[in-house]
């Protein structure tokens, strides 16, 4: 949240989901075993999540969010 913040971004803490950027992405942090039950049906959501590598579909890598430092 922090990084997104220094970019430029507007943060947020939603009702659903930790936080939401810009008005329009809904992230949800949690770790490895972290799936979409709390924002399943919400458009434009993601889970970041830690203790992996690479991301798949709308799962991003907790540790890739440090690029925007």
């Amino acid at each position: 949240m922090n990084q997104l913040r220094a970019a430029g971004h507007t943060v947020s803490c939603p009702a659903k989901g930790d936080f939401l950027v810009d008005g329009k992405w809904l992230f949800e942090v949690g770790g490895k075993g972290k799936t979409f039950r709390q924002i399943k049906d919400t458009p434009n959501s993601f889970i970041a999540y830690d203790d992996v590598e690479m991301g798949v579909g709308n799962k991003i890598p907790l540790w890739l969010f440090g690029f925007l430092y």
